[in-house]
C-alpha cells in the first residue's frame, strides 16, 4: 500500500511523523508521504521537520518516506511560486488543496495549481473537463480521496479521467492512524468511485511510478 497525502501534528493530523510513519509500517505500508498543510508562513519550518524525519528513516532501509506539502487555501495567482519554493526546501510531493466540495476553496485553485510544479491536485471536487484534460497533458496525478466530505466527486473525477486520459492515485487524506489504509479500504474506495479492476490496478501502479520517481 502507497499513501501519498497525511497530516501529522505539524498541522492538523493527530500524531507525530515519526509516530504516522511507523503506524502506517506496521499496517503493510510500503511508502507514504507527509504532506501537512502549508501556506506561505508555515512552510519553511515544517518542511524543514518532515525533511528531517524522512532522512532518518529513509537511511535504515523499509517503507519509504517522501516529505511534501499541501498548499491550502492560499490566493491561486500565488500557487506556481509556492509550489517553486516547495521544491528548492526538500518537498518530494507537491500537492494542492482542490476545490473540494465541502470547503471554502478559492475559484481558479484547481485551474492554477495545476499550471504549477505540483505532483498530485488532491480533492478536485466538481473540476472541469478542460481541468482534467490540462492535468492530462502535464502528467499531474489527480486524487480519488477516502476522506468524508472530500469523496463525494470521486464518481465524476473517475469519469472525466477516464473520457481525457488523466492520471488518477488514491489516498486517504489521513490525519490520524485509524485513518490509514486497509487492502480492503483501498479497494472499496477505487470501485466505490467507479473503477473497474483493470483501471484499479493502473491507479495504485501511478502511486507506485511516483513514488519511484520522486524518492
Amino acid at each position: 500500500m502507497i499513501d501519498l497525502h497525511t497530516h501529522t501534528i505539524l498541522s492538523d493530523g493527530a500524531l507525530i511523523p515519526a509516530e504516522l510513519v511507523r503506524i502506517a509500517e506496521i499496517a503493510g505500508y510500503k511508502a507514504i508521504a507527509l504532506t501537512d498543510h502549508v501556506d506561505s508562513g508555515n512552510m519553511e519550518p515544517i518542511l524543514k521537520q518532515v525533511v528531517r524525519v524522512a532522512e532518518d528513516f529513509n537511511r535504515l532501509g523499509g517503507i519509504k518516506v517522501l516529505p511534501g506539502v499541501e498548499i491550502t487555501h492560499m490566493p491561486p495567482s500565488l500557487i506556481p511560486d509556492m509550489a517553486k519554493a516547495a521544491r528548492k526546501l526538500g518537498a518530494k510531493i507537491v500537492m494542492i488543496h482542490g476545490e473540494s466540495p465541502v470547503e471554502p476553496v478559492r475559484p481558479q485553485t484547481n485551474f492554477l495549481g495545476l499550471r504549477s510544479d505540483i505532483d498530485i491536485l488532491a480533492h478536485p471536487g466538481m473540476i472541469s473537463e478542460e481541468e482534467v484534460k490540462l492535468a492530462s497533458e502535464r502528467g499531474i496525478c489527480l486524487e480519488l480521496s477516502a476522506r468524508k466530505g472530500h469523496c463525494l466527486a470521486n464518481g465524476r473525477l473517475v469519469v472525466l479521467a477516464r473520457k481525457r486520459g488523466a492520471k488518477l492515485v488514491i489516498n486517504t487524506d489521513a490525519h490520524t492512524g485509524r485513518e490509514l489504509f486497509s487492502a480492503g479500504l483501498l479497494r472499496k474506495v477505487g470501485l466505490g468511485a467507479g473503477l473497474t479492476e483493470q483501471e484499479l490496478g493502473q491507479v495504485l501502479q501511478n502511486s507506485a511510478e511516483l513514488v519511484e520517481r520522486r524518492f
